[in-house]
């Protein structure tokens, strides 16, 4: 896990700057640094930049940039299953001077060229230069873990793990992107991936799943992995489905431990989180240390679950209190590190948590992203799982609807989603996902609107959606939050539920499978049985890993008030009397307190950058 950047066009910078973007990603890579430059004949240049942390083999013989022939790699990520991939490439009779994963990418680029990436199961962000052609491969990992930023003009490309590291190529900031900051304020996270936007003019992001082929005025992007999205197989029964899925889970687990240094998780009262540290511990025998935020909000505190969770397990377990202390100057200190608005105040609240586990020495963490979109979770996954029985197997909606009345509904404080016929009624219905854009855009100094949009995955509602927020709503969110948050603490992020054989295996599940007894994640919550605490696999409450505004903004102290409402840049963009307004209220409804913070994020994000 580390941090790249680098240039490819005429005059390339010379090794100092290189060295001074490099030091721009010292978080990302507090054990080892290297540049490369190469200027052609032609006047063609190349400057390639690394920043390394040491999680497989420690020696500098596995530093970057790593040359191999007339290659040169530098590389952000972990090749999985480098062990297997090696012994393939031994077997047609290369040998190894290294023992880490960063030779066998290497190897492997050398041996098979782009065809590669078929052949590994990993996470990455990587630039491999040939000096015979001046040519540059880029590749992205297929669910986008890894970041990988470029900036294009007529003469050359600037790429980078992070934005600061490509406007230090560039020596100015790039303006920002206002249309994102109202997007962003008005409709939430779950829009920021329907464009090609970022918060930046001119910055755009590799595309996961995609290779970038570049030389001197020339860019190529193209897919390298198109998954099969409609391969249900009906004939595949609900014990199949559990028992793969088990088997499936516990490989890529197991892949995902292979480390140097030292492993944490982040813990939760949830079904993902636990099904992670419980394998791990239990089935693989790593001794599990976990993390978990303790909220003061009764709406999202789940100590309880996690004692249980923890005494059953016998792990060792931190436990990291949320604090109201220093909040604002620490969400700009954030900001600045992420070059960005913090998506969610999750986020905020991950920042703090990663911050424990880099106390505690840690260089590896691993957390649940992925198995809500893989396996169902959301309370709109409900509705949506009524609507497709009701049209595929009639005979079990009355039994779902019933389980839904007497283990969701209860729980649920979205308006739209109260209504059990929401999707059956009018199946494009999507106002419960830019809940309230109306009222927050009314708060803008200019109308904002713009429309949901998805992709057609599948004639399937509830499978559409799934995939919608797999690849465009939710996990690109998480993931690009995920990476920021651990790497300004130096600690590498992996996500065990996106892999690639197990995300192939879940969109066979029959769809009917997804969803039992008013419990989404039914085939993972029974691929748990007897592994996990049956506490958390028989509870049907999704809380998530989320907090309140509350919790962190004391909106009755005059003087926090008084810094929320200072003069700012954001205030050419919303209202100041209509937050005014909005910060009187004695507790706001989730949404008022999302765009509060989005708010908040936005007036600190303009300040620093505008």
């Amino acid at each position: 896990m580390c941090g790249i950047a680098g240039y490819l066009g005429l005059n390339p910078p010379s090794e100092r700057k290189l060295q001074e973007v490099g030091n721009t990603l010292i978080h990302r890579g507090p054990d080892g640094s290297g540049v490369f430059r190469f200027v052609a004949s032609s006047g063609v240049g190349v400057g390639l930049v690394h920043r390394r942390l040491a999680i497989i083999d420690f020696e500098s013989r596995s530093n970057q940039p790593f040359r191999l022939g007339d290659g040169v790699l530098v590389y952000n990520g972990e090749i999985y299953n480098y062990l297997e991939v090696r012994q393939q490439l031994q077997d047609l009779g290369h040998s190894f001077k290294t023992r880490g994963d960063t030779e066998v990418l290497a190897v492997a680029l050398q041996q098979w060229g782009k065809d590669c990436l078929e052949r590994l199961e990993g996470m990455w962000a990587f630039a491999w230069y040939k000096e015979a052609d001046q040519s540059l491969l880029l590749s992205r990992d297929r669910f986008g873990e890894k970041p990988l930023y470029i900036h294009r003009t007529s003469e050359c490309i600037y790429f980078a793990s992070e934005p600061k590291a490509i406007f230090c190529l560039l020596e100015r900031k790039l303006p920002v992107n206002y249309t994102q900051v109202k997007r962003y304020l008005v409709n939430g996270y779950k829009s920021l991936y329907k464009t090609r936007d970022t918060f930046f003019e001119g910055l755009e992001e590799v595309l996961p799943g995609h290779v970038v082929q570049a030389g001197h005025k020339f860019y190529e992007s193209s897919r390298y992995w198109s998954p099969n999205f409609n391969c249900q197989n009906p004939s595949m029964t609900f014990s199949d489905a559990v028992e793969n899925t088990k088997n499936l889970l516990v490989s890529s687990i197991r892949i995902r431990l292979r480390s140097d240094a030292p492993i944490a998780f982040l813990l939760s009262g949830g079904v993902d989180s636990n099904a992670l540290v419980s394998i791990a511990h239990k089935i693989l025998n790593h001794d599990s240390h976990a993390f978990t935020i303790i909220h003061s909000d009764s709406r999202y505190e789940e100590r309880e679950v996690v004692d249980a969770a923890v005494n059953n397990l016998g792990i060792r377990h931190t436990q990291v209190p949320l604090s109201s202390k220093g909040f604002l100057s620490n969400l700009r200190r954030q900001i600045i590190g992420h070059d960005a608005p913090i998506y969610t105040i999750t986020y905020y609240v991950q920042w703090l948590l990663m911050q424990e586990i880099h106390k505690n020495n840690y260089k590896v963490a691993i957390s649940g992203t992925g198995a809500d979109e893989l396996f169902s979770g959301y309370y709109d996954h409900h509705l949506a799982y009524l609507a497709d029985v009701s049209k595929s197997a009639p005979f079990a909606y009355q039994s779902s609807l019933q389980n839904w009345e007497r283990e969701i509904r209860p729980w649920v404080r979205n308006p739209y989603l109260t209504n059990p016929s929401y999707f059956i009624d009018e199946p494009e219905a999507r106002d419960h996902i830019f809940l309230d854009s109306s009222k927050f855009s009314a708060l803008l100094n200019e109308y904002f609107f713009e429309k949901f949009s998805e992709e057609r995955y599948s004639d399937q509602l509830l499978r559409n959606r799934m995939l919608n927020e797999l690849f465009h709503e939710t996990v690109p969110v998480i993931l690009h939050e995920d990476d920021l948050n651990s790497m300004h603490c130096s600690i590498e992020n992996r996500s065990p539920f996106l892999d690639r054989k197990l995300f192939e295996f879940t969109n066979r599940i029959p769809t009917i499978n997804l969803i039992n007894r008013g419990r989404a994640k039914a085939v993972l919550r029974e691929a748990l049985r007897g592994i996990a605490p049956a506490l958390i696999l028989d509870n049907p409450v999704k809380i998530g890993f989320n907090a309140s505004i509350l919790e962190l903004l004391d909106t009755t102290d005059k003087r926090v008030v008084d810094e929320v409402l200072s003069d700012s840049p954001v205030f050419d963009i919303v209202n100041r009397a209509g937050v005014t307004k909005l910060l009187k209220g004695s507790r706001f409804p989730n949404s008022e307190s999302k765009f509060l913070f989005n708010f908040l994020c936005s007036k600190l994000f303009l300040e620093e950058f505008s």
